[in-house]
């Protein structure tokens, strides 16, 4: 760092390269180059639209903006070019706070931590404070923001400057910051709810201890041709510890350095071998032919359990070094390694047609249907009746005890055939990414971390969308479709994700691909 401090307003950070670059408040920008008091010396007034966008934004929880009374017209634009005026002095806002204007144009200050207004400016406040009850009012501050943003992350800690504004520590980087680590960052604007809550999420777990590298490079060498039985033999062979260094990925036979885009290469060749379902680990599920599921017939390998065990290990090593995987699976998969309960619904994404039988079971009277707590489960072209408890097979299923058979047919078809597999994969992956930190994320969140965003044919897409009860002419459908194109690529992939079940793309296209109902 340099010796001397930088221009008011200005921040320096350390990007994931560790590259240093430079965060301008007064105009919201960014830049390699460290400002000099000539660049920093004009800090250009807001626009109108600047001021307008200010006003209208919102946190997630919606905080009520209850303006205060206003007083007179004269006494507004006192108070108002008071403001201004001592604005650039004072420096930024505290984290939390934001500056509004009455109808009037009078000013006044929202803490959306506390949820209160007041006409005092916190900055002001705050400097008067007596530097010998600093450490109480962290402590204070702390408390407060603790009983509605949890914690602060590990290795984060909270402080006061001289004048009293709040700023925050991350003794990982040995950095500094004025923004929350749990609030979204200043230089985010309009960001939606569920991405500020997945936002939120994200940040807290990449700042855990156990997701932080290792120094020093972990360097693994495959062959294009065998990438499968090399890559298992590399990443079984390295210890943890190795494995959460910086990645080298070297092919055979080809020169260059890793900066990113071979380790991209790497996982996106390995997993079209890893889930290939003619190595009989994976297969597609019977809902269609592009999301994925445990193969119960994997026994046919002996060492099938030592290849879980390595695909396990291997999505926890993307998920570490931020990396995605070209594969998706059932929904019940992801709520598997999240350890949620699985439902009837899971069902519809592994087997449609026993979906719809079970569904039927519960929505009729199966009294003289001589159903048993048996189900015939396929073991290589063999018919195998399994009891879904001890003694099921002499215990008939009736009105009263059909939502547990429906249940105890879901829990065997869903999980426990496929117990042995699903064990030997998680205890792969919890080697590198820690069960209580990705219980943080749910099913669908789970899905983009390892898959990641795709880009989205529109034109594909309607060409191959099925209308009932509209036809493709009514101007309700072209609204539809004008409003779906001017998304961004993430808002696509969401509304894919919600109205087919998954945000994978089959090879074929959409022609290839199924709703969700």
């Amino acid at each position: 760092t340099e010796g001397h401090a930088l221009v008011p307003g200005w921040e320096q950070r350390v990007d994931h390269l560790g590259r240093t670059y430079y965060v301008d408040h007064n105009t919201r920008t960014t830049t390699w180059h460290r400002p000099t008091q000539a660049a920093g010396a004009s800090v250009p007034e807001p626009t109108d639209s600047e001021r307008q966008r200010h006003m209208s934004r919102t946190l997630p929880d919606n905080a009520s903006r209850v303006s205060p009374g206003a007083n007179g017209a004269n006494g507004a634009a006192g108070a108002s070019g008071a403001s201004n005026a001592s604005s650039s002095a004072l420096g930024p806002l505290p984290s939390g706070w934001e500056q509004r204007l009455t109808p009037e144009g009078r000013p006044y200050f929202v803490n959306h931590i506390a949820r209160t207004t007041t006409w005092d400016d916190p900055r002001s406040r705050s400097a008067q404070a007596p530097s010998s009850n600093r450490a109480a009012a962290v402590a204070g501050i702390a408390g407060q923001t603790a009983s509605r943003l949890g914690p602060l992350p590990s290795g984060w800690e909270m402080r006061l400057t001289s004048q009293g504004r709040v700023y925050f520590v991350d003794h990982n980087t040995k950095t500094t910051t004025w923004d929350d680590p749990r609030l979204p960052s200043n230089l985010d604007q309009n960001v939606p709810q569920y991405k500020r809550d997945f936002r939120r999420k994200y940040i807290y777990f990449r700042s855990q201890a156990a997701m932080r590298p290792v120094p020093g490079q972990c360097h693994i060498k495959v062959a294009r041709n065998a990438i499968f039985e090399h890559s298992y033999n590399e990443v079984m062979r390295v210890p943890v510890s190795e494995l959460k260094k910086r990645l080298m990925i070297k092919f055979d036979g080809e020169d260059g350095l890793d900066y990113g885009g071979v380790s991209r290469e790497f996982f996106f060749l390995l997993s079209h071998e890893m889930f290939n379902p003619s190595y009989c680990l994976f297969e597609y599920s019977a809902h269609d032919t592009y999301t994925l599921q445990i193969s119960p017939h994997s026994k046919i390998n002996p060492e099938h359990l030592n290849y879980f065990r390595f695909i396990g290990r291997t999505m926890g090593l993307a998920i570490f070094h931020r990396r995605f995987l070209d594969a998706f699976f059932t929904s019940s998969f992801y709520k598997m390694i999240l350890k949620k309960p699985i439902t009837l619904e899971d069902m519809q994404s592994v087997d449609a047609d026993i979906y719809r039988s079970l569904k039927w079971t519960l929505e009729n009277d199966i009294s003289e249907m001589g159903f048993t707590f048996t189900v015939d489960d396929d073991r290589f072209g063999e018919r195998v009746e399994v009891e879904l408890k001890p003694g099921g097979k002499d215990l008939d299923v009736t009105e009263e005890n059909k939502k547990e058979f429906v249940q105890l047919s879901v829990q065997y078809r869903v999980c426990d055939r496929i117990k042995e597999q699903f064990e030997a994969f998680q205890a792969g992956f919890h080697e590198l990414i820690p069960e209580d930190l990705i219980q943080v994320f749910d099913e669908r969140e789970l899905e983009l971390l390892i898959g990641g965003l795709a880009e989205i044919d529109i034109e594909d897409w309607k060409k191959h969308t099925d209308y009932r009860g509209y036809t493709e002419s009514d101007q309700v459908v072209q609204w539809f479709w004008k409003f779906v194109a001017e998304m961004d690529s993430e808002h696509q992939t969401r509304l894919m994700q919600f109205t087919t079940g998954t945000s994978r793309i089959p090879v074929n296209g959409f022609k290839d691909l199924q709703g969700s109902d």
